[in-house]
């Protein structure tokens, strides 16, 4: 039997040897597939997601998720919820950036050398990211952050994943929430995009996004190839898809609005499955999977689906 998935690191030479703890899911079979990279919130790590990861495998997707050292578990455990203020800075902000391409690189590089990575199809890559892996895949889309954000990484945006879940987007809305503002910062995305909240989707420390926020990158998108789901009761953990954070380090960080933990198992079987579309249609070509997003199964009378 193919095990569920396999634990690995990988480190990036050009970063001394930074290392990357990886998470890998391959479908059943030995065909080409898809690949999705995922990326923890902060405080998280490669075990987080599991039940995003595990969906998508189950419809014939490869899931890769991705650690991030300095802005992961250990940042939490060893320092508190002070040290999560330092690792959602500027620095841990760039290096997420530069561990994206870095994989991405890694992923072509073995594909190309042979074995079981010839299985990824280079043109059905999909990236997605929860809170500040969400952010990770907005920069990847083409966002357009601040200049101290852009100008502090050799390049944000990648061309090679065709499109992107955004779980809890946002950023920072003093940056400006009106019509202009979010234009201008989302408005190059033109790859399909995929924006997944929920009414009590709030900050989580001192300077995250507001539910105004995570809702403006959807209004900032160009028409065309952008959706919006925004889940009734639902708050931020709603979206992590399991932590992946133990004990007391998960209790300290994962606070929960009253109510949205008892409406989480609808709203993962909701949020898997949607997402598994998403995927499958966008990446795959499944007319079937497009035609099931035109009123996705499940939702409730508050839930907002929207699609332009």
């Amino acid at each position: 039997m193919q095990p569920a998935f396999d634990d690995m690191n990988w480190a990036d030479p050009a970063r001394g040897g930074r290392v990357l703890p990886l998470r890998l899911r391959w479908p059943a079979g030995d065909g080409p597939c898809a690949l999705v990279i995922h990326s923890h919130g902060l405080g998280g790590n490669r075990a987080g997601a599991a039940v995003w990861g595990e969906a998508w495998q189950a419809a014939g997707l490869a899931v890769m998720h991705l650690q991030h050292p300095g802005s992961d578990t250990d940042a939490l455990r060893f320092g508190g919820l002070s040290a999560l203020h330092r690792a959602a800075g500027l620095e841990q902000y760039v290096q997420r950036v530069t561990d994206a391409h870095f994989v991405l690189d890694e992923i072509e590089r073995r594909r190309l050398a042979g074995g079981l990575w010839r299985r990824v199809r280079p043109d059905a890559i999909g990236f997605s990211g929860h809170s500040f892996g969400a952010r990770l895949t907005q920069a990847l889309a083409g966002e357009q952050p601040p200049a101290a954000s852009r100008g502090a990484a050799a390049r944000l945006a990648d061309p090679r994943p065709k499109a992107f879940i955004a779980f809890s987007p946002g950023f920072n809305e003093r940056d400006g929430l009106d019509d202009a503002a979010v234009g201008r910062r989302f408005g190059a995305i033109a790859r399909p995009f995929l924006c997944v909240t929920g009414s009590q989707d709030d900050a989580m420390i001192v300077g995250d996004a507001t539910r105004l926020a995570r809702r403006a990158v959807y209004r900032g998108l160009p028409p065309g190839r952008k959706a919006e789901l925004v889940l009734e009761g639902a708050d931020h953990m709603s979206f992590g898809g399991g932590s992946g954070v133990p004990g007391r380090a998960g209790a300290a960080l994962l606070r929960r609005v009253p109510g949205a933990a008892a409406l989480e198992p609808r709203h993962q079987r909701i949020v898997a499955a949607l997402s598994t579309d998403w995927w499958r249609w966008h990446l795959l070509a499944d007319a079937a999977a497009a035609q099931r997003l035109k009123l996705p199964a499940g939702l409730a009378t508050d839930d907002v689906w929207t699609m332009g």
